[in-house]
């Protein structure tokens, strides 16, 4: 998505900044959130609570995909967390898969399309179609 997509990559699983402090939460493979230290999530757009050490700049869609997702054998659908963490976000059910369809949600419908595209070019014969206000991948 990245090279295919900046601009979508960069809209979707956005970290945010801990409630008090100015650095954003950085993706691993566990969320450790741990007020004045680490600010570590496996949650599509987590934050930090609290203050700690995480990020200057937000990480994104590939950097979620690439520190938390583990080639698809960790935190999907559901995010998972250390046994250190006192503040962070608690994994819920399905989580991670609706942080990540709350965001594309928010796409236009352009970048709907493109995401579409990709997703259909991942699975092999996939083919978009558009039928009405839907797409369908079929």
């Amino acid at each position: 998505m990245e090279i295919s997509a900046p601009k979508i990559d960069g809209q979707v699983c956005v970290t945010k900044k801990g409630t008090s402090g100015s650095s954003y939460a950085e993706y691993d493979l566990e969320t450790d959130v741990q007020s004045g230290t680490k600010l570590k999530v496996a949650l599509c757009g987590g934050a930090g609570a609290g203050t700690g050490n995480g990020g200057a700049s937000a990480q994104v869609l590939h950097d979620f995909v690439s520190n938390t997702l583990s080639g698809g054998s960790k935190n999907w659908p559901t995010s998972t967390v250390g046994s250190g963490n006192s503040t962070g976000p608690v994994p819920v059910q399905n989580d991670n898969a609706e942080a990540v369809a709350k965001d594309l949600t928010k796409l236009t419908t352009e970048e709907k399309n493109i995401v579409a595209g990709l997703l259909a070019k991942t699975i092999e014969g996939g083919e978009v179609v558009k039928s009405g206000r839907f797409l369908l991948l079929l």
